[in-house]
């Protein structure tokens, strides 16, 4: 049950701004809107609070207006998936389905911690987000960024690579392996 519960804070991870309206459907975003691969998040607590992990493939449709998330384990099955538009976010898991007012509240209740879903978009495709001001990466990691508090690395970004960190504590690691078509 916990784990189901992790499965679905993951797919809310790629989530990245707005929600599903009402009953209506999002409009088919165009495939060059897909980005597909595994994705592995950890959370790491303080005052010896267990650390958190989970992974599995993803399928991210849309931008952060207005998309989907897939969240699938290794063999293929999906375990959780996630609409949303400028109004809501409903997330979809075999327990049913959950509405949330926007995607930072999403990942609050099911990571314990806000992440910058708007900016994952773009960090996943090795830019910085145009919404907020970055600065080049230093050493030791001086392919990539920091933004919003965060440190993307990209040093293995032509291998599909992006790991995305948490300065401050308590520590949160994104690390995405992209699909190459």
């Amino acid at each position: 049950m916990r784990r189901l519960s992790w499965l679905a804070a993951l797919a809310s991870l790629a989530l990245l701004a707005g929600a599903l309206a009402g009953c209506a459907t999002p409009h088919a975003p165009a495939p060059s809107n897909v980005l597909a691969g595994q994705l592995v998040v950890r959370v790491e607590n303080a005052a010896g609070a267990p650390v958190r992990s989970l992974s599995g493939g993803f399928e991210l449709e849309g931008d952060a207006e207005r998309g989907s998330l897939s969240l699938s384990s290794p063999l293929g099955t999906v375990l959780a998936q996630a609409r949303w538009s400028p109004q809501q976010v409903l997330l979809i898991t075999s327990q049913g389905q959950t509405l949330y007012a926007d995607l930072p509240t999403l990942t609050r209740k099911l990571l314990g911690e806000e992440l910058p879903v708007a900016a994952l978009f773009d960090w996943l495709r090795g830019r910085p987000w145009r919404g907020a001001d970055s600065l080049a990466a230093r050493p030791p990691d001086d392919e990539g960024f920091v933004q919003l508090g965060w440190r993307v690395s990209l040093a293995r970004f032509d291998q599909g690579i992006v790991e995305a960190r948490r300065i401050e504590p308590p520590v949160v690691t994104v690390r995405a392996r992209m699909d190459r078509p």
